[in-house]
This record gives structure tokens, sequence and C-alpha cells, in this order.
């Protein structure tokens, strides 16, 4: 069986995630967990961006200390998915974010893979003395709660968010 492992951003991996990045761009696919990716001029800021995201001191007032990882599949050290866990809530996040947001690239999806990435994502929030996570889905992304149902994951409701236009369902998932 092959063997996938959660790998914190380096250098070394900066082709590999331009890569999965450009497929999300070719499939037109939303991207998420991707500690902001999308939202940095090159490789180099948002590595910076990443590993400033656990120095509490660099982080702004509204945002929280957050881990990113790469998902990788050990046999061909492809990425497979990117998964970015925020170590606490604040209000926003309480509300629509949670704790964990997560991509898996279109050509890998309905493997099973978002399920074993969220699974070794809980381990790492097990490992940050969380006692209980927050993982949120819109409503119409059946795969996304199928996979935190098979998580443990319990709906606790469901809102419609302002900024996204959408019903984005709340699940709780206790570690």
């Amino acid at each position: 069986m092959t063997e996938f492992t959660l790998i914190y951003p380096s250098k070394e991996y900066e082709c590999k995630v331009n890569d999965y990045i450009e497929e999300f761009l070719k499939y037109k696919s939303e991207i998420n967990g991707t500690g902001g990716f999308n939202r940095y001029d090159n490789y180099d800021e948002w590595l910076q961006k990443v590993k400033g995201d656990l120095e509490l001191q660099s982080i702004f007032e509204d945002r929280v200390p957050a881990s990113t990882y790469f998902f990788v599949r050990k046999s061909d050290d492809r990425i497979i998915g990117m998964i970015n866990i925020r170590h606490r809530l604040n209000e926003f996040l309480l509300k629509e974010g949670g704790h964990i947001g997560y991509s898996v690239r279109p050509t890998e999806r309905n493997n099973g893979y978002a399920t074993l990435m969220l699974r070794l994502g809980l381990q790492k929030c097990r490992e940050l003395n969380l006692e209980k996570v927050l993982v949120t889905c819109d409503k119409i992304n059946i795969a996304s709660a199928k996979v935190i149902q098979k998580n443990n994951g319990i709906l606790e409701n469901e809102i419609f968010s302002k900024i996204f236009s959408e019903v984005i369902q709340r699940y709780w998932i206790y570690l």
C-alpha cells in the first residue's frame, strides 16, 4: 500500500507546489488549505508567510497561528494535497472558517486521499493539544462533507455566509 506523509513546506518543494497550483488553474478548480498561496507573487514570499504564521509576534491582530503542510505520496514524492491547520479560532474562524482547510489536486480526487489527509491533520491537532476541531465546508460540497463525516465530524449547524454567499456546514470533531 502506498504511504503518505504531511511535510512542512521547504524550498525543495517549490517546483512541485507550482505544479500543484497550475493543475488547479488548468481545471478551474477552487484552491483551499494552501495558507494563502494564491495571494503571493512567488514561492519565497509565501514560504516566509508560512514560517511567519508560527511566530506569534509577526501575526497580524486579526489572524491566528497556523501550520501548512503538503500531503505527499512517498512513492513519487508528489504533492497530492495541502492542509492548513489554525491553532485556535478567532470570531470569523469560529463562525465560518474552522480550524482546518484542505484541498486535493483535481487529478487525484475520489481516491480517499482527503479522508486520509484530514486524519493526519487531526493528529497534528492532537499534538497542539486541541480537544475539539471545527471543520467547515460549503453545503454543496458533498465530497468534503463525507470526508469530514468519515473523520467523525458531527454537524452542529448550517449558516449562510454573507462573505461567500453560500450555506456553510459546521462540523465538530472531538479528539
